[in-house]
C-alpha cells in the first residue's frame, strides 16, 4: 500500500512539474519516459522491504528453518539485483546524462540501448502481472494452495509463509468484484484530489523559490552555501505529503457514508421511523409478522392459506404485539392509558373486521357521530362514502357496533330482552342493506346515545358499589333513547318483540333489562372488550402522539420497520438452533441497596434521582419469555391462542400442559452463563460489598432459574504432603435457598495469571455453555422482548450458505441508550450509532472486513471451541481481546456477517474521563495491535483491495489520526524555522513572489487537512437514514451548539497520544473506565494527572509554536493569511487544553474552583515513596507517568532523545532576535545563550541543595542564600539594562527560549534516567519537572479561576453538558440541599417522584 501511494505521488509530482502542467502530458515522451522512473523507486523501496524483513524477523531465525531463511535471503538478493539492474537500464535510456544518471550510464557501457529499461520493466512486472490473473480467479489460487505440484509448491512457497492459518480466505468472484469497484473509485477521486489541490499548486511556488538566491539569515546559519532553498522546499511540502498519505482515510469515510447509505436504504431501514408511517403502513404489519416470525405450517407452505389460517395469524400476532407493549409498561416507558390504546384485541381476527389498536381508531368514532350529526343529505350511499374514506374510521365504526351488540346481548339474561336486541340490530342490518339507513333512523339522537353509552361502560369498568343497578338504569335509558330519538319506528320493535304487551307498553317498560350478568365485570377477556369499545368512544383527540416517551416510540417503530427487512424465515421453537448467552462480571454493581440510590454527592445528587432521568435497564432473561411465548403460540390450539397468552389458567390440566411444555423447550433452546470470576472469593469475603454483590449473583439465581454462574474456585489441597493452591472453573445454579454445584473442572493454574482478566474470564467459562450458537453480552448491555422474538430468525443465518461457505459469526446492531444523559453521552452515543450501524454495514458489504468489536455478535460456537475460542487472551499484546476473536475466525475461513433487523440494547461512558479512559483502552489495543502477528498476516494474505479496506477501518484509522496531528507538528516547525532564519520575510518580500502570490497560495494548501470535519459524515448519514435528514442536520447543528468539536478534538489528542506510546514503547495495560452513573465533579489535580502528558504538555507546545509565529513574522505577513492558516491550530489548542473543564459537571462553580487549587496544591507538595498512591502525591505520579520508559529498549530511548531535540529550535532562533544581541549573526550569542541557561538551572540546584540541607536546621544560613541570589540577580539585571541594552521584550523572548530548552532537557533526563541516577542528578531533574508542573498548572488554572468569578458561566455550563429536565434538577437539587442544611432536622436527598 505505502508503495503503491509513493509511487503515485512521484508520478504526479512529474507530471505536475512539466511544463503545462495537464495530466495529458503523460503523453508526451519526455514526461513519460520520467514517469516511468517510478520502477526504480519500486525496486528500491522493495529492497527495503526485504532488508527491514530481515531485520524485524531476525531474533526469530534460530527458531526458523532453512528454508525459511533462504527465502528471506533470495528475496534480498533479488530486490538487491533489481535495486541495480533497474536504475543501469533506465540511465543507459536518456539522452545527455548528468549527475548520478552519468554515472550509471558509464557504468552501462556498451549497455547503452534505448529499449533496454523497457525489457527490464517488463520483467519486472511478470509477478505483479501473474498476480493480477491469479486476483480475478479466486477458485485457481484455493487449488494452488491445495496443490502439491513441485512448481506450486515453490510457487507459494516464494508467494507467502507455509502456514495453516490464513489459508482460504479468497471471497467469491462477485464479492471480489465489488469492494475491487469500491476501491478503483475511491482511488481516483483520492488521486485526482490530492493532484489538483494538494501538488500542483505547489508546483508553480516551488519553481520560484528553487530559482531564488537568499543570503540575508537572521541567524548563524551553518550552511549558507546550500543553493535552492531546500530547507524552505522542505518545510512547504513536508505538511502535503503527510497529508497526501493521510487522506485516504477522509475519502473513506465520504464513501464509506455514501455506499453505507445506499446499502441501508436498499436494506428498508428508516422506511419506517415515525408514528405517522407506523399508523399509515400498520396494516399490512400482521402480515409482514406472519411472513418473518411465524413458522410456516405444511398446508401455507402448499399456498392453502385460507380465512382460518389468516385469522389465527391475527391473533398470533396480538399476542406478540401485547407482550412486547405490556413490557414497556412494565419498565415504565409508557402509562396505563397510553398501554390500552396500543394494546391489539386477542380476538382481534374474530369480528368481521380487523380489530386495530385504539391508537389509530382514536377520534374516529367521535368524528364519525359529528358527521352523521350534520349530515345534510338524503342518500346512505353519501354518508358511507365519507366514512369509508377513511379506512379506520369505517373499521372503527363496524367494530364499535358490533363490539356493543355483543357486550349488551352478554349483560342481559331474559331471553325477551336479548330478543330486543336482536331486532334493533336486525333493523339496522337491513335498512343499511336496503339503504334506507337515514330514512329509518335520527342522526340528531346519536350525541345523547354516545354520552349514555360513555356513562354505561364508565360504570361497567368501575369498583363502585351499586354496580348492578346503576347498569340497569343506564340500560333502560339507553334502550328509550334508541326506540324514541334514534328510530323512527322504534314502537314497531316493540310490537314484533312483544305482540302482546302492545297496550300496556308503558307499564312494562320498568321490568325490561332487570336481570344482568354482573359478575362478567370480573372476566379479564370481557373487561379489556369494555375498556377498548369506552376508548374507541370517549378519545376525542388524535392519538398521533401515542406514546409520548421517545425510547417507547423508537423501539416500536425500529420494530415494526425490522418486520419489512429482510430476514431467514423462522422455524418451529423445537426446530431452531440452542443457544447460549455468556457475561464476563468482575466486580461491577449489580443491584442498588436502598442507601446506595440515596446516597447524594456534593451536589446533593442522588443516584436514584439520576436514574430518574434514564431509561432502566432490564436483561437477557427476555430471550426465555419470549421463547416461552413462541412455544405456546405454537403448541396451544386455536381456542388458547384467541384465550390470549396471559388468560393461562395454571390449574386447568390442558393450559397447564401446554405452560410446561413450553417451559422445558424454552429450558432446552437456552441457557444463560455468567462468568463471575471472583464469585466464590466474595463468597468466602467479609467484605460488606463483596458480600453484597454475592446475595445478589445468590437472588438473581433463585430468581431465574435458568441463570448460570461460572466462577474460579480457589482451593489449598494436599499433593504429596504439601499444601498447594488448586484451582477450579465451576458451575452453579440457583437451589431452594442457595447456591447448588453442577460441574467443577480442575484448572492447570490461576488463569487470570497468565493472560488479561476479561478474555480469560469467557473462556474458562465457555466450556460451560451449551448449543450451537453463543452470544457474548457484556455488562453495559440491555435487551429488549419485541427483539427477543426475532432470535430465531437471526440464528438460521448460522445455516445460510453464502458462496460455499456459512457465517461463523453473526454482527449485531446495538442501540446506545444513554444518549440521554449528558451531551457528552449523546455525542458518544451518535458516533458508536454511525460504527455499529453504517459503518459495521460497509465492512461487511462490500468490503468483507468486519471483525469482532464487541458485543453482542453471536459465534458459531462450535467452530470456534474447534479453533481456539472466543477470546484471545495474551497479555498486553490482546489488550483489545474482542477484535482478536475475528482476525482469528477469518484467519482460519469464518465467514463474518452484518444484519440490522435485530438490535440490543449498550451503555456507554458519559462522562469525560471515563470517556478518555475508554478511548485510550481504545488506542493503546490498537497500537497492540499494529504489532501483532495476526495483522501482519492478514494484511499479508488479503489482496490488495481487501488490505486497504483492512488498514484503513481497523490500525489505519488510528495511524492517520497519528498523522494528523503530526502534520500540525511539521506545518508549525516548517513555519518556526522559515520565520526565525528570515527566509519566510526574504521570500515574501521578493518582487517575483510578491507579485504572484505564489508563496501565500503554497501556504493556503496546507488548510486542506482541516478536512477533518468530513469525518462526522457517517453520523449525519445514518441518523438521515433512520430518523429523516431534517434531523440529522438539527442534530448536527445542535451537537456544534453544544461544543462537540471540541469533544471529538479533545478525543483525537486521547487515541494519539496512547497509540503512538504504544507503537515507540509497548507496555500498554487495560484501564478500568468504571462504566457508572457521573454525577461528580472532577477535580482539577485528577483532570491535571489524567491529561497532563496526553494533552496539556501538547497543546502548550503548540500554542508557544502559534505565538513565536506570529510574534515574530507580524511585521510583514497579512494578518488575514496568518488566521486562515492557523485557525484550525488554535482551535486544537483550546480544546486540547480546556475541554477537560468546560465538560467538567460545576467545572466553573467559585468554591469548587477554590477548593480545587487548594487540592492541587497539596498533591503537588506531597512527597512521594513506596506505598504512597499517585493520587495522594505528585511524585508518585510523576514515577508512574514514566513506566512506560522502564520497560521500553534502546530504540524507543533514542527515538524520545530525538524528538525532545525540537524544543532546542526555540533558544538557537529567538536569541539572534532579541535587542541585546545588536543583530549579531555570529555562533557566539548561541552560546551565550547556553551560558545563561547554565547559570540558571545552577541556581535552580542551589535552591534546591539548600533547601534540603539548611531548610530545617540552618534557616538563618538558608534566607542568607536566598539574599544573596536575589542580589545578584539584581545586579546582573541591572547591568545587562544599562550597559548591554537588554529591554523588557527581551525578557518575554527569552521566556520563549529558554522554556522549551529546559523542557527538553528534563525529557532527555527522564530517557536517560539510569545515568543522571548514577552521578547524582536525579533530584535536580526532579526538581526542574517539580517547577514545570507548576507553571503549566497556573497556566491551565488561571482562565479557569477568571470565568469562575462570573456566576452565569456556571449555569451555562450546567445547561450545555445535560440535557434541559437534569439540568433543572441539578438546579432544584442544590436549592434543597441549601434549604435543608438551613433547616437541620430535614432528611438528606432529592425525594423522586414518579
Amino acid at each position: 500500500m505505502w508503495i503503491f501511494f509513493i509511487l503515485a505521488f512521484q508520478g504526479m509530482v512529474i507530471i505536475a512539474w512539466s511544463p503545462s502542467g495537464s495530466i495529458t502530458a503523460l503523453f508526451d515522451e519526455d514526461v513519460f519516459k520520467s514517469v516511468l522512473s517510478i520502477f526504480i523507486s519500486s525496486a528500491f523501496l522493495n529492497f527495503l522491504q526485504a532488508t527491514l524483513d530481515m531485520i524485524l524477523s531476525w531474533n526469530a531465525w534460530r527458531s526458523l528453518k532453512f528454508t525459511q531463511i533462504l527465502r528471506y535471503l533470495l528475496k534480498f538478493a533479488v530486490a538487491a539485483v533489481w535495486a541495480v539492474v533497474l536504475p543501469i537500464g533506465y540511465s543507459s535510456s536518456v539522452q545527455n546524462p548528468t549527475g548520478l544518471v552519468k554515472y550509471f550510464s558509464n557504468w552501462a557501457g556498451n549497455w547503452r540501448n534505448q529499449s533496454f529499461y523497457n525489457y527490464c520493466v517488463a520483467i519486472y512486472l511478470i509477478p505483479n502481472i501473474l498476480a493480477i490473473l491469479l486476483f480475478f480467479l479466486p477458485p485457481l489460487r484455493r487449488s494452488m494452495e491445495r496443490s502439491d505440484w513441485h512448481i506450486v509448491v515453490l510457487l507459494m512457497w516464494w508467494a507467502q509463509p507455509k502456514l495453516y492459518v490464513g489459508r482460504g480466505m479468497h471471497e467469491d468472484i462477485f464479492s471480489l468484484l465489488k469492494y475491487t469497484l469500491f476501491w478503483i473509485m475511491l482511488l481516483i477521486s483520492k488521486l485526482a484530489f490530492s493532484y489538483y489541490v494538494e501538488i500542483l499548486p505547489l508546483v508553480g511556488p516551488t519553481k520560484l523559490i528553487l530559482s531564488m538566491r537568499i543570503n540575508d539569515y537572521e541567524w548563524h546559519e551553518f550552511f549558507p552555501n546550500v543553493t535552492h532553498n531546500i530547507g524552505v522546499i522542505v518545510a512547504i511540502w513536508a505538511p502535503i505529503v503527510l497529508v497526501y498519505f493521510m487522506d485516504a482515510q477522509i475519502w473513506y469515510a465520504i464513501f464509506s457514508t455514501i455506499f453505507g447509505g445506499i446499502h441501508g436504504a436498499f436494506s428498508h431501514l428508516g422506511e419506517i421511523r415515525t408514528l405517522g408511517m407506523l399508523r399509515s403502513r400498520f396494516e399490512s404489519v400482521p402480515s409482514a409478522f406472519t411472513d418473518r416470525l411465524v413458522p410456516s405450517s405444511e398446508e401455507e407452505t402448499k399456498g392453502n392459506m385460507d380465512d382460518a389460517l389468516g385469522r389465527k395469524s391475527i391473533a398470533e400476532f396480538s399476542q406478540v404485539w401485547n407482550e412486547f407493549i405490556h413490557s414497556m409498561r412494565i419498565e415504565d416507558l409508557i402509562s396505563n392509558r397510553e398501554r390500552d390504546l396500543l394494546l391489539v384485541p386477542d380476538s382481534s381476527g374474530e369480528g368481521s373486521v380487523v380489530q386495530w389498536p385504539p391508537f389509530l381508531l382514536a377520534s374516529k368514532i367521535p368524528i364519525a357521530l359529528d358527521m352523521a350529526k350534520d349530515f345534510s343529505g338524503k342518500e346512505d350511499a353519501d354518508l358511507f362514502k365519507k366514512i369509508k374514506s377513511d379506512r379506520y374510521m369505517h373499521s372503527a365504526v363496524i367494530e364499535c357496533y358490533e363490539t356493543l351488540r355483543d357486550i349488551m346481548s352478554d349483560l342481559l339474561v331474559d331471553g325477551r330482552d336479548k330478543a330486543l336486541i336482536v331486532e334493533i340490530c336486525k333493523e339496522v342490518d337491513d335498512s343499511i342493506q336496503q339503504e334506507q339507513f337515514l330514512s329509518k333512523f335520527r342522526m340528531i339522537g346519536m350525541p345523547l346515545l354516545s354520552d349514555k353509552l360513555e356513562k354505561l361502560l364508565n360504570i361497567l369498568i368501575s369498583d363502585h358499589e351499586n354496580t348492578e343497578s346503576r347498569v340497569i338504569n343506564v340500560l333502560q335509558d339507553i334502550l328509550e333513547i334508541i326506540t324514541q330519538d334514534v328510530m323512527i319506528n322504534g314502537q314497531e320493535i316493540f310490537k314484533r318483540v312483544h305482540p302482546q304487551s302492545v297496550n300496556n307498553q308503558h307499564d312494562k317498560k320498568e321490568q325490561r333489562f332487570e336481570k344482568i350478568h354482573v359478575h362478567l365485570i370480573q372476566n379479564r377477556s370481557w373487561r379489556e372488550r369494555v375498556v377498548r369499545l369506552r376508548l374507541l368512544l370517549i378519545v376525542k383527540e388524535s392519538a398521533i402522539n401515542v406514546p409520548m416517551n421517545l425510547e417507547a416510540r423508537r423501539r416500536i417503530t425500529f420494530f415494526t420497520n425490522s418486520l419489512f427487512m429482510n430476514m431467514p424465515k423462522a422455524p418451529k421453537v423445537r426446530n431452531m438452533l440452542s443457544f447460549s448467552v455468556l457475561t464476563p462480571y468482575y466486580k461491577e454493581d449489580v443491584l442498588y441497596s436502598e442507601e446506595e440510590l440515596k446516597k447524594e454527592n456534593e451536589d446533593g445528587i442522588s443516584t436514584l434521582f439520576y436514574l430518574q432521568k434514564i431509561y432502566p435497564v432490564r436483561g437477557m432473561m427476555y430471550y426465555r419469555q419470549a421463547l416461552e411465548l413462541q412455544c405456546f403460540l405454537e403448541l396451544a390450539g386455536d381456542n388458547a391462542i384467541s384465550g390470549g397468552y396471559r388468560a393461562i389458567d395454571i390449574t386447568e390440566q390442558s393450559q397447564k400442559n401446554f405452560f410446561d411444555r413450553s417451559q422445558a423447550l424454552a429450558d432446552l433452546k437456552f441457557t444463560y452463563v455468567v462468568s463471575c470470576q471472583v464469585y466464590g472469593a466474595q463468597k468466602k469475603s467479609d467484605d460488606a460489598r463483596d458480600q453484597s454483590c454475592y446475595n445478589n449473583i445468590l437472588n438473581l439465581m433463585l430468581t431465574y432459574p435458568s441463570l448460570r454462574v461460572a466462577y474460579i474456585d480457589e482451593r489449598e489441597e494436599q499433593v504429596y504432603g504439601k499444601s498447594k493452591k488448586v484451582y477450579y472453573s465451576v458451575l452453579v445454579k440457583g437451589g431452594d435457598k442457595l447456591d447448588e454445584e453442577i460441574y467443577r473442572i480442575k484448572l492447570p493454574g490461576p488463569p487470570t495469571a497468565i493472560g488479561e482478566g476479561k478474555p480469560e474470564n469467557q473462556n474458562h467459562a465457555i466450556i460451560f455453555t451449551r448449543g450451537e450458537a453463543l452470544q457474548t453480552i457484556d455488562m453495559n448491555q440491555d435487551n429488549y422482548l419485541e427483539e427477543a422474538f426475532k432470535m430465531r430468525n437471526v440464528l438460521e443465518e448460522l445455516l445460510k450458505s453464502h458462496h460455499g461457505k456459512k457465517p461463523t459469526i453473526l454482527g449485531l446492531r446495538e442501540h446506545i441508550f444513554t444518549g440521554s444523559v449528558s451531551s457528552l453521552a449523546w455525542f458518544m452515543s451518535n458516533q458508536e450509532t454511525s460504527f455499529v450501524t453504517i459503518g459495521q454495514r460497509i465492512l461487511a458489504n462490500p468490503l468483507r472486513v468486519r471483525f469482532h468489536y464487541g458485543h453482542p455478535d453471536i459465534f458459531d460456537r462450535i467452530f470456534h471451541l474447534t479453533r481456539g475460542g472466543i477470546s484471545k487472551a495474551s497479555k498486553i499484546i490482546n489488550l483489545s481481546e474482542d477484535i482478536f476473536s475475528g482476525f482469528n475466525s477469518t484467519l482460519r475461513g469464518g465467514y463474518i456477517t452484518h444484519h440490522e433487523y435485530i438490535q440490543v440494547g449498550k451503555g456507554r461512558d458519559v462522562g469525560m474521563n471515563q470517556i478518555s479512559l475508554f478511548e485510550a483502552k481504545v488506542a493503546n489495543g490498537n497500537g497492540e495491535q499494529t504489532l501483532s502477528r495476526d495483522v501482519y498476516r492478514l494484511g499479508r494474505r488479503f489482496d490488495f483491495y481487501r488490505m486497504l479496506s483492512f488498514y484503513f477501518t481497523t490500525v489505519g484509522f488510528y495511524f492517520s489520526s497519528m498523522v494528523t496531528v503530526l502534520t500540525v507538528y511539521v506545518f508549525l516547525y516548517g513555519r518556526l524555522y522559515m520565520v526565525l532564519s528570515g527566509l519566510e520575510k526574504a521570500i515574501l518580500e521578493d518582487p517575483s513572489i510578491h507579485q504572484s502570490k505564489a508563496l501565500e497560495q503554497a501556504l493556503s494548501t496546507q488548510s486542506v487537512f482541516q478536512l477533518g470535519l468530513l469525518l462526522v459524515l457517517p453520523m449525519v448519514m445514518e441518523i438521515g437514514l433512520e430518523r429523516g435528514f431534517r434531523t440529522a442536520l438539527a442534530d448536527f447543528i445542535i451537537m456544534q451548539l453544544q461544543l462537540a468539536s471540541v469533544f471529538f478534538t479533545f478525543q483525537l489528542g486521547t487515541k494519539v497520544h496512547y497509540y503512538g506510546r504504544t507503537i515507540l514503547h509497548g507496555g500498554s495495560k487495560y484501564r478500568a473506565t468504571g462504566r457508572g452513573f457521573v454525577v461528580f465533579h472532577a477535580k482539577f489535580a485528577d483532570n491535571y494527572r489524567l491529561y497532563s502528558r496526553s494533552h496539556f504538555v501538547k497543546g502548550l507546545e503548540l500554542l508557544i509554536l502559534l505565538l513565536t509565529y506570529e510574534i515574530y513574522g507580524e511585521s510583514y505577513r497579512s494578518s488575514s493569511l496568518y488566521w486562515f492558516i492557523t485557525f484550525s491550530m488554535w482551535f486544537l489548542v483550546a480544546s486540547w487544553l480546556f475541554a477537560p473543564f468546560v465538560f467538567n459537571p460545576s467545572g466553573f462553580e467559585w468554591q469548587k474552583t477554590v477548593d480545587d487549587w487548594t487540592d492541587w496544591k497539596r498533591w503537588m507538595g506531597n512527597r512521594g515513596g513506596i506505598g504512597i498512591q499517585p493520587d495522594k502525591s505528585w511524585e508518585s505520579w510523576w514515577d508512574e507517568e514514566q513506566e512506560h520508559l522502564k520497560n521500553t529498549n534502546i530504540r524507543g530511548r533514542v527515538l524520545d532523545i530525538i524528538l525532545a531535540f525540537r524544543f532546542f529550535i526555540y533558544q538557537y532562533g529567538i536569541v539572534y532576535h532579541l535587542d541585546i544581541a545588536h543583530h549579531s549573526k555570529s555562533v557566539l550569542v548561541y552560546g551565550l545563550s547556553w551560558v545563561v541557561m547554565a547559570v540558571a538551572l545552577l541556581v535552580l540546584k542551589m535552591v534546591s541543595m539548600g533547601r534540603r540541607r539548611f531548610g530545617t536546621d540552618f534557616q538563618l544560613m538558608f534566607r542568607i542564600l536566598k539574599g544573596l541570589l536575589f542580589l545578584g540577580f539584581i545586579s546582573v539585571m541591572t547591568v545587562l539594562v544599562v550597559v548591554c541594552g537588554l529591554t523588557i521584550s527581551d525578557l518575554f523572548a527569552a521566556i520563549l527560549a529558554f522554556m522549551p530548552t529546559g523542557w527538553a532537557l528534563l525529557l532527555i533526563g527522564q530517557a536517560c534516567r539510569t545515568l543522571f541516577k548514577g552521578v547524582g542528578f536525579w533530584e535536580s531533574i526532579k526538581e526542574l519537572g517539580r517547577a514545570y508542573e507548576y507553571i503549566m498548572g497556573l497556566l491551565i488554572f488561571m482562565p479557569i479561576v477568571i470565568l469562575s468569578w462570573f456566576p452565569f458561566v456556571s449555569e451555562f455550563q450546567t445547561r450545555l453538558l445535560f440535557n434541559q429536565a437534569f439540568s433543572r434538577g441539578l438546579q432544584i437539587s442544590m436549592i434543597l440541599a441549601g434549604r435543608k442544611e438551613d433547616r437541620g432536622s430535614q432528611p438528606t436527598g432529592p425525594i423522586p417522584k414518579k
